[in-house]
């Protein structure tokens, strides 16, 4: 197989790039001298991105929904490359919480054509580029909870599991070529993507609002954007196959192993016990 060639300083595409991991990659990347061709549907918050950045950078208002403009913009990465592109990061992706007895269709299917289908054509409409210059890496985002189930998260878990399968598929379609398919799986991250979900009432019953859930979530999380960014680049640029991001993933990906029925009675105390340390740190 041909050596593989650094992230650093070689051209990137990134998805999902207004905020959170996206955001910290791109400005991860372009620091270490990688041209940047960024993209999302949040056009403020692509610009606030863009003005981060320094050096060879590309912006792109894109919906990953739309396969065919996918293509059109993977068309205009091509032109814009002044080398051969090293890595598609498709790590666009949105949130709904719900049981699956009050989910609604409309939300969940979304969910569905973001988090799983925006990952497909983005994978697609840039793997040409890469099977052809037989190099690179396509860098897709699942989650921890594509490795377990977890209670209100059927649609997002459906999904994460699905974007590992699609991925993990392909890498072995790839065996023996230059190009690479790697998944990405983030425990709990501080972004906004709970803030920007999708929730039409409490799932427990609690009465809690969205801004009161956001804000229990962001009480548990334990790795930054600029961590998780570190993170997958390092394991990028060491040619891991699946990139397991904070402590907490470690915990999800052993419980999923050791106890793959039972998980959720462990996890659950450890997230009592999380919000507890965090009250007390109030």
């Amino acid at each position: 197989m041909p050596p593989r060639p650094r992230l650093a300083g070689n051209p990137v595409m990134i998805t999902g790039a207004a905020s959170g991991i996206g955001r910290a990659l791109a400005r991860r990347l372009n620091g270490f001298g990688s041209p940047v061709a960024i993209a999302d549907i949040d056009e403020a918050g692509l610009k606030d991105t863009a003005a981060l950045l320094t050096g060879r950078v590309l912006t792109r208002v894109l919906d990953v929904r739309d396969a065919a403009d996918q293509r059109r913009f993977a068309g205009e990465v091509r032109d814009w490359l002044p080398a051969p592109l090293a890595a598609v990061f498709n790590n666009a992706g949105v949130a709904v919480t719900s049981t699956v007895l009050d989910a609604v269709p409309e939300d969940d299917q979304w969910l569905h054509d973001i988090n799983f289908h925006g990952v497909v054509n983005g994978t697609r409409a840039f793997l040409p580029m890469l099977v052809a210059q037989d190099s690179g890496v396509i860098v897709n985002t699942s989650s921890v909870f594509g490795l377990v189930g977890m209670p209100h998260q059927s649609a997002y878990c459906a999904a994460k599991f699905a974007v590992r399968g699609f991925t993990d598929s392909l890498r072995q379609e790839l065996r023996g070529t230059g190009v690479r398919a790697v998944t990405v799986h983030p425990g709990g991250i501080t972004t906004n993507i709970a803030r920007n979900a999708r929730m039409r009432k409490d799932p427990e019953g609690l009465g809690r609002t969205k801004e009161q859930m956001a804000a229990q979530f962001e009480a548990v999380t334990m790795t930054s954007p600029e961590k998780a960014a570190a993170i997958i680049h390092s394991g990028v640029e060491r040619g891991k196959a699946r990139i397991l991001v904070g402590p907490d993933a470690y915990v999800f990906d052993a419980l999923a192993r050791i106890a793959p029925t039972r998980y959720y009675s462990v996890i659950a105390a450890l997230q009592s016990r999380l919000r507890e340390r965090a009250k007390e740190t109030v």
